[in-house]
């Protein structure tokens, strides 16, 4: 039997031949290969002196081996990461964030101590492209005591500021020229401290870290900017806001707060990608609460909790960073002590199963983040003085170490800017 070709068919693939050959494919393809060879930095926020003027309970604290903001070019094929840079800062830059264009960096600079109540600070930096290069632009009282964590909100025209030590949030305007305002906004928290044993405390923990006093831990906005979360670790609440974001003021949701299990002490918190399910990560507890989370009303209800830790584990355990994978299949949770990255599966309806655990080649893991890709899951052990690279098993969560380390003293926190997902 003798087969013909379809006219349709043999026009096709004629037409695509000549596409093909085009001078608009060719440029497509020369575009492409010119974004993939610009640069994916890194920057690596550090305490960069110690922590002085603390409280009898502090346990964190760190040396300062640092040397303030600690800039790398990433191989996006192997992870690796080359140091290009270093803006050295002695105030401890330990949180970092990007602003959406990848203009503007904000630092939140733990360790400074400005006037009478000895306020921590917030700097504004202008990125250079194509060097990745910071110059800085500014810096502004961060509205307490020991700024721990910076977020940008969705309009991009404020920086939300957790100072640690201070037990307050605040709201710094960002002005057009990228440098930051003083504060549109203050807030002190108030309430009961919990208790210094946990809930959900393993057999045997003395983990006992910020039961003393007030500690807001983590602030950020939900999706839609209209509300702003925060958590406070000595209260074992999460606060919930309406957030006016053309006057860059705060006024309590109804109801204002939730609370977690005494003593277990809220650190940090991650939307899942659909924005109806919010994982929050408790520092003494050593666990994660899932909660339905109501777009409209801001309203948080708890509907699970799960230890951060293999079953069998007995002893002090310090929890620390929470991360929802970008495809919302797995959530990732730090261990300090047990010196681990839980990995665990979300379900259909969000409920978390254990899947198992990675160690982090470095003791007390405070943080660790994906590359905008999400191949590669970079961990900073502050202890250990370096950063491990573990690359990402899609199917299963799992993390492959890389067997490359970074050495930079005490890492606190790592955040990402690639020129090629940025227009000029």
């Amino acid at each position: 039997m003798t087969t013909r070709n379809h006219p349709s068919g043999f026009l096709l693939r004629i037409l695509a031949v000549i596409f093909l050959a085009s001078p608009l494919f060719a440029r497509s393809l020369q575009a492409q290969s010119a974004d993939a060879e610009k640069p994916l930095f890194a920057y690596v926020g550090t305490f960069s002196s110690p922590l002085r003027d603390v409280l009898p309970t502090q346990v964190d604290l760190p040396p300062g081996n640092g040397r303030g903001i600690h800039i790398f070019q990433i191989n996006r094929a192997s992870g690796a990461m080359t140091p290009v840079g270093t803006y050295r800062m002695g105030t401890s830059p330990s949180s970092l964030v990007i602003s959406a264009d990848g203009s503007r960096l904000y630092s939140a600079n733990e360790t400074d101590r400005v006037g009478a109540d000895k306020q921590g600070s917030v700097s504004a930096f202008a990125i250079d492209r194509p060097s990745g290069q910071l110059t800085m632009l500014n810096t502004v009282r961060s509205g307490g005591a020991g700024p721990t964590y910076v977020s940008i909100d969705p309009t991009g025209r404020h920086v939300l500021v957790a100072n640690y030590f201070g037990g307050s949030i605040a709201v710094l305007p960002i002005l057009d020229d990228g440098t930051l305002g003083d504060a549109s906004d203050v807030k002190v928290d108030e309430g009961e401290i919990g208790p210094t044993t946990a809930t959900h405390a393993p057999q045997g923990s003395f983990a006992i870290s910020g039961h003393d006093r007030t500690h807001a831990h983590m602030i950020q906005a939900d999706a839609s900017g209209r509300f702003v979360l925060h958590a406070d670790l000595g209260l074992d609440k999460i606060f919930v806001w309406k957030f006016d974001a053309k006057k860059g003021v705060l006024t309590p949701n109804d109801p204002a707060a939730i609370a977690l299990p005494a003593g277990d002490g809220p650190r940090h918190f991650h939307f899942h990608p659909n924005g109806r399910w919010f994982y929050s990560i408790q520092e003494e507890g050593s666990t994660i609460v899932l909660f339905d989370y109501d777009k409209q009303t801001g309203r948080l209800t708890a509907r699970q909790t799960i230890s951060t830790l293999p079953p069998e584990f007995t002893g002090s355990n310090f929890c620390s960073e929470i991360l929802v994978s970008a495809d919302g299949k797995f959530v990732y949770a730090g261990n300090r002590l047990h010196d681990s990255i839980g990995i665990f599966s979300v379900g259909d309806d969000g409920e978390l199963s254990y899947v198992g655990e990675e160690w982090t080649r470095g003791n007390y893991p405070r943080s660790f983040q994906f590359d905008p890709a999400g191949n590669f899951l970079y961990c900073c052990n502050q202890r250990a003085d370096h950063i491990a690279v573990f690359r990402v098993d899609r199917p299963s969560g799992g993390l492959v170490f890389t067997d490359h380390y970074v050495p930079v003293g005490n890492p606190s926190c790592v955040v990402f800017l690639d020129l090629a997902s940025r227009s000029k």
